[in-house]
């Protein structure tokens, strides 16, 4: 199915369906775990401590920078909690920061669907933990900026996903409702907000999740992108 079959599915005078896309960020629209990777082995470098494979890395993305840095740690079997973690986290944002857009590529499909959809009229959010900054800047550099209408990071204000609130806050700045909206994403906290927040969710294969993709509980399974008109057609109401 090709973007002209996705803007085609919009009739004149009629709602689309959905009337809204949510977007996770890593593993979903773009594969940053490269990046991620080299910045968590630079902050394990100024502790003297020992570096985490990219596959070590990519098990322990998905709850955010904080989570991350506490989950590296205890890796190399030196965890830290309260200050030190706070201290860390932010080391990890300055060294991350640095780190952005080196080695991070878009995944197979996430540009040609985002802009099918958005021409198509359906509107487009991004809704991550990773922090709104970065997550701007990731935006702006692979070009999503122009078409993509709201964006909720992991500082925003909402509580993390899987808490259904920065769904909720999302939704509210779209002005949709719920059950006119789908989220897309790879991992547990993707798939359990999307559940709180009473949305259907796609989730993708190829993404960052310790748990089994076929077990997160999504309303479909697609293996990429691509994939996502099927899938979106196959949700749609009766």
């Amino acid at each position: 199915m090709n973007d002209t079959t996705v803007a085609a599915n919009a009739q004149p005078g009629q709602k689309t369906w959905p009337e809204a896309l949510l977007f996770d960020l890593d593993g979903t629209l773009i594969d940053s775990v490269p990046d991620l990777a080299a910045a968590t082995n630079e902050l394990l470098a100024q502790d003297n401590l020992p570096p985490l494979s990219v596959d070590a890395v990519r098990g322990m993305i998905g709850n955010g920078v904080k989570k991350l840095v506490e989950r590296a740690y205890a890796a190399v079997q030196r965890p830290v909690e309260g200050e030190a973690l706070a201290g860390a986290t932010d080391r990890m944002m300055a060294i991350y920061g640095r780190h952005l857009t080196g080695q991070t590529a878009l995944m197979p499909g996430a540009m040609e669907m985002v802009a099918a959809y958005h021409i198509a009229g359906v509107r487009i959010a991004v809704v991550t933990n990773k922090p709104e900054e970065f997550t701007r800047e990731l935006i702006k550099h692979f070009g999503f900026d122009a078409i993509v209408d709201v964006v909720v990071g992991g500082d925003t204000g909402p509580q993390r996903k899987p808490a259904p609130d920065m769904l909720e806050h999302a939704l509210a700045a779209m002005g949709v409702a719920a059950g006119k909206a789908i989220m897309v994403g790879d991992s547990p906290a993707d798939i359990d907000s999307a559940k709180a927040a009473g949305v259907l969710s796609v989730a993708v294969r190829g993404g960052y999740t310790n748990v089994p993709v076929e077990e997160l509980g999504a309303d479909i399974l697609i293996d990429s992108l691509k994939d996502l008109p099927q899938a979106i057609a196959a949700l749609k109401p009766n």
